[in-house]
């Protein structure tokens, strides 16, 4: 369960980060290629036209919503998408943090965890039954809104209704779940504390809203959930959850009029409430007169200011957005040649927030170390100002509303997307088509306007602004390390699988052949080796591209480490033709993104755009990867940011238990054990980067996959005539990754951060490579185990029977070499201990006696039906088809993927477990409180 606080980039409102949100959970791997391998990002776009492009393209739905309202009151949104057999299903209600006061605080949170426990008729955890439906399925909390959504194959439409509507009348709510889902809500909240612009945040939104739910945490806070009793928590679902305050969305492969008959028979009989809605009063801001401060544990320095701004249906709100963008939109943006160019700064985010009642402008800063806060403070306050004064230049106005614009149309391109921004838009705006007439009114914002709404609400006095100031720099060794003896204490655990099968609603019997027909892309292999491959997607006038050069951080020395990233991160700062800005300006002037991340095996390439614009794209990359000239500037302020995301990361207890846990599992002669240091990055100078370049991108080690709009043969003469005069000299370079050999007594290493309130534990041992013949029965063994943060045995004991951990998940990683496998948990130090217990009880129990019959065909429908839902997402079905080349599979295995999972048996997923599950060799790394210490003796 999520709780969003916030709502960044893709920047316009609040509603648009929603996108985001469903990107960061649904672009995911079950088998990642090396440690944080899909960790990506991406940013920047060019100006070109040619033949087989079609110009002018705008974005235009597949088909209408229908909005309906049922006789008890409920809303339903309705839209046919049939270019892909799946269906998107969200309950949305009209509940969120800001009809709370001090003392119930996080009652709608904690409320949306229970939602998952169970009903008086189906008394067991809900995402069992998700699970074997293959759903996708998650919720979260807001200011305004509390929602559960699921995105599934079509089949299975009917019983989401079913277990949705039985939910929202027959929750069941008792000491016992509350107890538990109190100690993950806890932990939750817990781990929010351990990041310092929480803190910051949190404090000054209650001084600039003292007496209002808007100034609450969404989430909550720990005393006040702690003191939370049934009695309060069923009043409220019972005030809130009825189908007169609710959104029932549904979009993707259905038909709308059969799709309503089956609404109204399972959510009619849900009676109508009779409550009227809750008012919230709009709030008025208070501007602290001095900057609220905080000085405690931390990284770095942290700059937050919040400008109050108007209600969503304010007509500045179009203008605002727009202002965002220019401000903090991409390398071009006002206030990164100011900050960050001059040093001032290391990053910069920033979100306009509109709300029913009230909106708010958010922007925070990393601060470089050698600046003072309130200098920097006074710096943005003046630059926006200047900007005001000295006007908005056309060209400055046009690139910051293509960007928006671009970026909107962009995010929507899939049905859970799209669904949560109608059902966004009806519930907090009263308009399901709020964005469509949003963005209208952005083409028609002027220079004029933008200077109106700086002098308005951008005056130096306006601003709310909050400093953290960090009172102990973590040192690079990662904080104190301390490897103790491991204690047994746990009960014994309860690993009966639950049949689920009896509170299954009935579904049909065809969902798991849907990529029987599915095309498969066509690959192009150029004389210099590169190669292309491309899926032809009409359905929407966009396209998905993704690449992969091998030039990753395993052909890095440790005394350098971290100079594959600032080659990645450099290829845009300028070329034989063109400056930074110049490329930046390319690329942002079209609204559209392009980006390069070094990953451990290799550099990701990410770009989308509209159709028109691959020409722009291709020529970019091209020019940027054959003809980078890496200024010296530039590459001092990468470096400065490579440093102060160093720094942040070493105080970061999810990225030192990863640290830990790498080089404890990896010899020193390893590819894998090399990480960053302050000295590495100190000793990388630009010949080492111009060598590094020269030496590893090469054509015969690079990939392009191209899915949308796109006709071959135009795609065939555009990457020719950018590519195919690259030549290159004498053989690609090879990193040898010597094996591994597991230790025969595991090892258990504490690390301890200041200033943190939760632990975080790593804890596995050497996996296998992608190419493995087991890789297909590790998959559903570890479905079983821990794929799935609640219904897995993982999940099942250790989240939700025991409440020991917010979230808990396993993974095998390994791409083209062995990788790892690993459990990754979240808790409260006082319960890490008997959390890693239970988790080697759980491990020992399946690497001796097996799955079960149940589990394995449960595993296997998710894995099948996560698979083909991920299928209809362009920028996961560009990956799936990246990695397969990558990894050296044939083409066939986008369509054969499903029939390898169902030809997948019990026997063989019990040989795997023997083979690749043994507690007693696992390396375990804690990181997080100076408690643990105590806690681990």
């Amino acid at each position: 369960m999520l709780v969003i606080t916030g709502f960044y980039r893709y920047r316009f409102l609040v509603f648009i980060f929603l996108f985001s949100l469903i990107a960061t959970f649904l672009l995911k791997f079950i088998f990642s290629s090396s440690p944080k391998l899909m960790n990506f990002h991406g940013e920047n776009y060019q100006q070109i036209s040619a033949s087989g492009f079609k110009k002018d393209t705008k974005f235009t739905s597949a088909s209408s919503v229908q909005k309906t309202v049922l006789e008890n009151g409920l809303t339903v949104l309705t839209k046919e998408v049939h270019s892909s057999p799946v269906v998107s299903v969200q309950v949305w209600y009209d509940v969120g943090s800001v009809y709370e006061t001090p003392g119930i605080n996080g009652i709608a949170h904690q409320l949306e965890h229970i939602m998952f426990k169970g009903t008086k008729s189906r008394p067991v955890q809900f995402s069992k039954l998700f699970s074997a439906l293959g759903s996708d399925n998650n919720g979260f909390t807001s200011y305004e809104q509390t929602a559960y959504y699921h995105t599934a194959e079509k089949d299975k439409l009917s019983a989401l209704l079913e277990l949705e509507a039985d939910r929202m009348e027959n929750l069941l709510i008792d000491n016992q779940q509350l107890d538990s889902e109190k100690r993950v809500v806890i932990s939750e909240l817990k781990g929010y504390e351990n990041n310092d612009k929480y803190r910051l945040r949190r404090a000054l939104m209650r001084s600039v809203f003292p007496d209002s739910g808007y100034g609450l945490p969404t989430a909550g806070t720990v005393a006040d959930v702690e003191k939370l009793t049934v009695e309060q928590v069923k009043a409220h679902y019972q005030q809130f959850y009825h189908p007169d305050h609710a959104i029932l969305v549904v979009v993707g492969d259905f038909q709308t009029q059969a799709t309503l008959e089956r609404v109204k028979s399972v959510f009619g009989k849900i009676p109508k409430s009779g409550i009227p809605t809750t008012s919230v009063k709009s709030p008025t801001p208070h501007i602290p007169s001095s900057p609220v401060v905080l000085r405690e544990p931390g990284a770095g320095k942290i700059l937050q200011m919040i400008y109050p701004l108007p209600h969503l249906n304010d007509p500045d709100i179009p203008v605002l957005g727009v202002l965002d963008y220019i401000l903090t939109g991409g390398k071009n943006a006002y206030l990164h040649e100011n900050l960050i160019k001059s040093g001032l700064a290391t990053n910069i985010s920033a979100r306009v927030v509109g709300l029913r009642e009230v909106g708010w402008y958010d922007l925070s800063v990393d601060v470089a170390d050698d600046q003072d806060l309130a200098s920097v403070s006074n710096s943005v306050k003046s630059a926006i100002i200047k900007l005001g004064e000295t006007g908005i230049t056309l060209e400055r106005l046009e690139r910051a509303k293509k960007l928006l614009i671009a970026n909107v149309v962009l995010n929507k391109r899939d049905i859970t997307s799209q669904g949560m921004q109608f059902a966004n838009d009806e519930l907090i705006a009263d308009d399901y088509e709020y964005t469509k007439k949003y963005l209208e009114k952005v083409r028609q914002v002027t220079t004029a306007d933008v200077v109106n709404v700086i002098n308005q609400y951008f005056k130096p006095e306006l601003a709310a602004v909050g400093f953290f100031e960090p009172q102990q720099n973590v040192k690079v060794n990662s904080g104190s390390s301390a490897i103790v003896n491991d204690e047994v204490f746990t009960d014994e655990v309860n690993v009966a699988a639950v049949d689920v099968s009896q509170y299954l609603p009935k579904i049909d019997k065809n969902g798991n052949n849907l990529t029987v027909n599915l095309p498969l892309p066509q690959k192009l292999t150029f004389d210099n080796g590169l190669r292309v491959l491309l899926f032809a997607d009409p359905s929407s006038p966009t396209v998905t591209l993704g690449g992969y050069i091998k030039a990753g951080k395993e052909f890095e020395q440790a005394d350098k480490a971290g100079l594959a990233a600032l080659v990645a991160e450099n290829l845009m700062s300028g070329t034989r033709t063109k400056d930074t800005l110049t490329i930046s300006k390319i690329v942002e002037d079209r609204g559209a993104s392009l980006g390069f991340t070094a990953l451990r095996e290799g550099v990701r390439i990410q770009s989308q755009g509209l159709r028109e614009d691959l020409p722009v794209l291709i020529e970019t990359i091209a020019d940027v990867v054959r003809n980078s000239t890496f200024p010296e500037q530039e590459l001092g302020v990468s470096r400065q940011r490579a440093l102060s995301l160093l720094k942040s990361d070493l105080a970061d207890p999810y990225e030192v238990a990863n640290r830990k846990f790498i080089q404890s599992l990896y010899p020193q002669s390893h590819p894998l054990h090399i990480f960053p240091t302050q000295e590495s990055l100190g000793n990388i100078q630009r010949e080492d980067v111009l060598t590094f370049w020269k030496e590893h991108y090469r054509p015969d080690r690079m990939v392009l996959v191209l899915v949308g709009d796109v006709d071959v043969e135009a795609v065939r003469s555009l990457v020719d005539a950018q590519f195919s005069d690259w030549r290159v000299k004498g053989k690609p370079p090879v990193v040898e990754y010597p094996q591994v050999v597991v230790k025969n007594k595991g090892v258990r290493i504490n690390s301890v951060i200041p200033g943190k309130s939760q632990a975080v534990t790593y804890m596995g041992y050497v996996g296998i490579k992608r190419q493995d013949p087991r890789f297909y029965q590790a998959l559903v063994l570890n479905q079983i185990l821990g794929g799935d943060s609640l219904s897995s045995r993982l999940g099942a004991e250790v989240r939700d029977r025991l409440g020991l951990s917010y979230h808990i998940y396993s993974n095998f990683q390994g791409g083209r070499n062995v990788g790892t496998f690993l459990i990754e948990m979240q808790t409260n130090p006082e319960d890490a201990n008997k959390a890693i217990a239970t988790t080697r009880k759980l491990l020992e129990q399946i690497h001796n006696q097996g799955v079960t019959t149940t589990e394995l065909e449960t595993a296997k429908r998710s894995l099948i039906s996560e698979y083909n839902i991920s299928l209809s997402k362009p920028e996961q079905l560009n990956a799936r088809i990246l990695l397969n080349e990558v990894y050296g599979l044939d083409t066939l295995e986008l369509r054969n993927f499903v029939q390898k999972i169902q030809k997948v048996t019990q026997k063989e997923v019990n040989q795997a477990a023997r083979e690749l599950l043994d507690p007693d060799k696992f390396v375990i790394v804690t990181a997080g409180p100076e408690i643990m210490t105590a806690h681990s003796k």
